[in-house]
């Protein structure tokens, strides 16, 4: 893939991922406060609703604080390098994730990363 058509299929999957978490991190529509209450209709299903709506969205946050690190890697001509040992990323990799960091095998001995 040429870094080029990385920064386009970068750049759009950030745009649709912004707007998605635009869109979960506005503003409810009602204006009813949401707690959780001792049975379902005190505003429990509300509250749960917005937890997971909370988890999505710092989810959708890591995934385009990803994508800008790899948009800055291109522009610093990192991109496709593996950040740990330096070797090229397989272009397969990149294609089925863009914002990949790390080649496979330093992305499995670091399992907690996202890279």
């Amino acid at each position: 893939m040429s870094p080029g058509e990385a920064r386009s299929l970068l750049d759009e999957r950030r745009r649709m991922l912004s707007a998605e978490l635009d869109r979960l991190t506005a503003p409810p529509s009602d204006t009813a406060s949401v707690s959780f209450g001792k049975r379902v209709g005190d505003g429990t299903t509300e509250a749960v609703e917005r937890l997971a709506t909370t988890a999505t969205a710092r989810s959708i946050a890591a995934s385009i604080s990803e994508i800008d690190h790899a948009l800055r890697r291109l522009d610093d001509g990192d991109y496709g390098k593996c950040e740990k040992c330096g070797a090229d990323i397989p272009p397969e990799r990149l294609e089925v994730r863009p914002a990949a960091s790390k080649c496979v095998d330093c992305a499995l001995l670091d399992p907690l990363s996202r890279g």
